[in-house]
């Protein structure tokens, strides 16, 4: 993962009534193993917040900070210049909404083939370390987890003009509506898709898929472990979740068959689907066969639609498919 480029530049405040002061740094960062190492764990712990996708505002509410990152991008501004500028509103921005500054860390880092621009104001915190005489002494660390504003973007593929509706991605969970509505108009973003509700409706269309399919236990369970491995793994790298490549996934020998499963009940999923990990971590199958008995639903409806009965080893189905109720009446 090499770091092209990278800065920091620090934002003051003391308190909610004091102005901010910006710190700008006049000379972009080497690349070093630390830094590599930092930028890794920082991206980690992004890909497992729960985050907006989207792309770059087109015509009059587009902003400028997309023509700005273009002309970083065929060398018409230089990276300092334009993380200075980028710095600049940042601090606007802790002015309006937060009572502390912290640490702006642009960066921008090639992962294979694809090269992306991060962004975090990160804070600091007390830690614990043992000086050059094994003595305790307070340290200050960078906080990675709990940054106040963090987004990245997928140059590559805005570069590439994709027809993906989320090349860019930032965080939501932290400061406030007020805060993260300001962020993205200071990005010119517009959200994409609903990455929650899309990975919901995706594992419910997996669902009926394996239903439909009237497949064996031990073949639904190693499909289900295949979708989620394929989804948990683009989660944690931050990309996409591509239905081509998770329907090729779930049948091999059939590869197109749940991508068109998915056509022909029209669920209105996007052809690529930004992952959910909280959605995914919920998602599990229970499923069982005996004596000429198949029973098999999602784990997220145990408590709901399904309850287990352990003292009389009874599963109570609340509420019964419409159409094994209608065969049900005609028997």
């Amino acid at each position: 993962m090499p770091i092209l480029q990278s800065i920091v530049h620090t934002i003051d405040k003391a308190g909610s009534d004091t102005p901010a002061t910006l710190t700008p740094t006049t000379e972009a960062m080497s690349d070093s193993p630390t830094m590599s190492e930092l930028l890794a764990g920082l991206n980690k712990a992004f890909h497992g917040k729960a985050k907006t996708w989207g792309r770059f505002t087109e015509g009059d509410d587009a902003g400028d900070f997309a023509p700005r990152l273009s002309s970083l991008m065929v060398g018409d501004q230089d990276f300092v210049t334009f993380s200075r500028e980028l710095a600049e509103r940042v601090k606007a921005l802790v002015d309006d909404h937060l009572p502390l500054g912290g640490h702006l860390l642009i960066a921008h880092e090639r992962q294979g083939d694809t090269e992306y621009l991060s962004l975090a104001l990160l804070h600091q915190r007390q830690g614990f370390g043992l000086d050059d005489d094994q003595n305790v002494v307070t340290v200050n660390q960078l906080n990675l987890t709990q940054p106040s504003l963090a987004a990245r973007i997928n140059l590559t593929q805005w570069q590439e003009d994709s027809p993906s509706r989320q090349y860019l991605s930032f965080l939501r969970d932290r400061g406030g509506k007020k805060l993260a509505d300001d962020f993205a108009a200071l990005l010119g973003a517009q959200e994409g898709v609903d990455a929650s509700s899309e990975t919901r409706t995706l594992l419910k269309a997996f669902s009926d898929y394996v239903e439909q399919e009237d497949l064996s236990e031990e073949q639904s369970r190693e499909k289900t472990d295949a979708v989620i491995d394929y989804a948990s793994d683009q989660a944690s790298r931050g990309e996409p979740i591509t239905l081509d490549e998770l329907s090729e996934l779930v049948d091999e020998q059939q590869p197109k068959a749940f991508y068109e499963h998915i056509r022909q009940q029209d669920y209105g999923l996007s052809p690529e689907i930004p992952p959910d990990k909280r959605a995914l971590n919920q998602f599990r199958r229970f499923t069982g066969r005996a004596g000429g008995v198949s029973i098999s639903f999602d784990s997220h409806l145990l408590g709901s639609s399904v309850e287990y009965d352990a003292e009389q080893d009874r599963l109570i189905i609340k509420k019964v498919p419409t159409g094994l109720r209608d065969q049900l009446k005609k028997s």
